[in-house]
């Protein structure tokens, strides 16, 4: 069995552990079974939950059997891990719809097969559970002491912590258990917000195991963008969806493909199958960077929507910006070489369709016109954008903030609307 473990630290993707040696000695001789959770807040990733997705893609294809596990229980509680504030309570209607979406998602990424994958809900187990059973059973092998010391927990203590979140750790804990006892689940992964929760997890395995079971966990670095900020939203603030319908295949290739020159090999090694040694090689000369953006985008796309989408929006990008690569200069393993550019002029941009009368008379504020275009969030980023000369029509730069858009100056026509290096929409006039 191949040393994923190594596989792991080289692409950056452990934060913490409980015993490094264990769990490297564990994944190289052994057939693991381990666990990622999602609580089915929503019913749909966005690309700020698919670090530990991939973690999970890299033990799987190394042999390893994952348990994906939706929190049907857990997601009706709300986990205060990384909130200042509580999170709204869904109905179970609600989470149980978004479990069942959740689960097409992730069989995305990970073989759903029988015998490679287990995929859980745990509100098959906490269904049906009695609660003073539980409080006794379960209850009493934890320190209230030692969950408050939780950073978790105590990030919350100012604003207000309620009984309900905070009885979350204990609920995640048993998981764990109820995992290992029916699955021989040995190793939890996760965010590194969630260390406190899943220490708690190993260490209710080992109180209710007679034999005291060896189990573990690890954590995984919660990915932040080049401004300090949680990775996975656009210059505009809003989150890049997994559910094409919130954002479409184009825009989420754009997404990474404009990435952040900084950021760059943290996440080929983070979100692409090719390997660290050939990011090296390829980063090794600064003039491959557009074209190893490229290969990002190609290659993240792929993975969440399939190859013939990742294709399209490549060669739709790449009939309005060019290619920058178009001789294969650069070598690569990813499919991304094996595309016919010949095939871009009949690839599809995006575009938005506004009604001809928006542009009569007076026409449209042009920093209104970039919200109603989806290309900024609110008409403040589309002024700093105007202001800093970002924003073009047409190929012609606007640089007056309060220009106003007409039907004379589109010529009554269609026209190709743009805002920063690499977002624009095609707006169709009906």
């Amino acid at each position: 069995m191949s040393n994923v473990y190594q596989e792991l630290v080289k692409r950056g993707f452990i934060y913490q552990q409980t015993d490094e040696k264990a769990i490297e000695k564990k994944l190289s001789t052994e057939n693991v079974v381990f666990y990622v959770g999602f609580d089915p807040t929503g019913d749909s990733l966005h690309v700020g939950h698919l670090l530990p997705v991939m973690a999970m893609r890299l033990l799987q294809k190394a042999g390893h059997t994952p348990i994906v596990l939706v929190g049907g229980a857990t997601g009706q509680i709300g986990d205060p891990s990384g909130k200042s504030v509580a999170r709204n309570i869904l109905s179970k209607e609600v989470v149980a719809h978004n479990a069942e979406c959740l689960k097409k998602q992730l069989s995305r990424f990970i073989t759903m097969e029988e015998g490679k994958c287990h995929f859980v809900n745990n509100i098959d187990w906490f269904g049906e559970v009695k609660y003073i059973d539980f409080l006794r059973d379960i209850g009493s092998k934890f320190s209230v002491n030692r969950m408050l010391a939780q950073d978790s927990v105590k990030s919350r203590l100012e604003n207000g912590l309620s009984f309900l979140e905070f009885n979350y750790s204990i609920l995640q804990a048993y998981d764990f258990y109820t995992l290992n006892k029916n699955l021989n689940c040995t190793l939890e992964m996760g965010g590194q917000d969630q260390w406190g929760n899943m220490v708690a997890g190993t260490e209710l395995v080992r109180k209710m195991s007679d034999e005291k079971r060896e189990v573990h966990c690890l954590t995984i670095p919660l990915l932040m963008d080049s401004n300090g900020q949680k990775f996975g939203k656009t210059a505009g603030g809003k989150n890049v969806w997994l559910d094409t319908e919130r954002t479409s295949v184009f825009d989420y290739y754009q997404f990474w493909r404009n990435c952040d020159d900084s950021q760059l090999r943290k996440l080929l090694c983070y979100f692409s199958a090719i390997s660290v040694e050939e990011i090296d090689e390829i980063l090794a000369d600064s003039a491959n960077i557009n074209r190893a953006k490229e290969i990002l985008a190609f290659e993240a796309t792929m993975l969440a929507h399939g190859k013939d989408a990742a294709t399209e929006a490549y060669l739709a990008a790449g009939s309005k910006f060019g290619f920058a690569d178009p001789d294969g200069r650069v070598k690569t393993t990813s499919p991304i070489a094996q595309v016919d550019l010949s095939k871009a002029v009949s690839a599809e941009v995006p575009s938005v369709s506004l009604a001809k009368s928006v542009f009569e008379n007076d026409g449209i504020w042009i920093c209104k016109l970039l919200q109603e275009a989806g290309l900024v969030k609110s008409t403040s980023d589309g002024r700093r954008l105007v202001t800093g000369g970002a924003v073009s029509i047409n190929g012609e730069k606007i640089t007056d903030p309060s220009f106003s858009v007409t039907l004379e100056k589109v010529n009554s026509a269609d026209f190709m609307l743009k805002a920063g290096k690499k977002a624009f929409k095609e707006v169709k006039l009906v």
